[in-house]
Parts: C-alpha cells; structure tokens; sequence
C-alpha cells in the first residue's frame, strides 16, 4: 500500500491535471499509472519526473526504446523495486521483450551482479588497456592572444 494518496484526475489542481494530461497523450492512453498519482501530491515533483522520464525514456535518441527499458528494467533489478520490475517488464514487453529473453536478461543481470561483487571483494584494479587514453590529460586553459586581462577586484 502506497505511503501517500493516490491523486486521481477529478480531485487534481490544474497543474496535476496538465501533467495528467501529457501523460496520457504522450503515451496513448486514458490511465495513470500509481506512480504518477503518488507523485502527484508534490505537483513539482510529478513534473520535473514526469519531463526527466519524457526527455530520457520516450524521446528518440540513439538508443531504441527496449535498450532503454532493459536499462531501467536491471537498475531495477538491482534495487529490488518490485513496481518499477513490473511496470518496465510490461513496458519492454511492448516493445518485443518474449520470455527467453527476459530470462537471459536476468541471467546475466545476475552474472553481472556476481562479478560486480567477487571484484569488489577482491579489489582488483582496472586494467591500465581498458581505460580511455583521453581521461589521462590533465585540465589546462591558455588565454587566447590579445585576450584583455581583468584587473583584481581590491578588496576593502
């Protein structure tokens, strides 16, 4: 059971409702899923979520959209969310998720897991090959030619 009210449409101010309502256009449908509503009683919060979830989950970037899911879907995983388990399997499921793979999906979340842990245990350091060259520069700034210097503030 949820820890705060369920906002639904007809008790919601404007702002919820405009929230509401891209939701619902946005993904096609007249259902608000319980997080939402939860979110709702700080319409701040469901907004500035709502807008991150949108620009990240639902834009089209280079990454298609079962990627996305499956990355969500293992930080889930990986944070025994059993709504965000559920709402993202459903989700990825959309977009071609079949059981086998969501089986492999899990199999090697779970290997990833083990090996996450039996290297942290271990303390074993990266290899030097499998780090980018470019992180190894150190950070200068050369002021271009003829750049006006700025005087010091005095202080007083």
């Amino acid at each position: 059971m949820a820890q705060v009210r369920l906002v639904n449409y007809d008790e919601a101010s404007a702002e919820v409702r405009a929230v509401f309502d891209d939701i619902m256009k946005t993904r096609n449908t007249d259902y608000i899923n319980n997080i939402w509503r939860a979110l709702a009683v700080h319409p701040p919060l469901l907004k500035r979520f709502w807008s991150q979830m949108k620009e990240v989950m639902v834009k089209t970037t280079k990454l298609d959209a079962l990627t996305k899911e499956l990355i969500y879907l293992a930080v889930s995983v990986n944070n025994n969310c059993e709504y965000c388990i559920t709402s993202h399997t459903f989700a990825a499921r959309r977009h071609g998720l079949d059981d086998a793979m969501l089986a492999e999906f899990n199999e090697i979340v779970a290997l990833a897991n083990a090996g996450n842990r039996l290297t942290m245990g271990l303390q074993v350091e990266p290899d030097e090959r499998f780090r980018p060259k470019y992180a190894d520069k150190a950070w200068s700034f050369k002021k271009k030619p003829g750049a006006a210097k700025r005087k010091p503030k005095q202080s007083r």
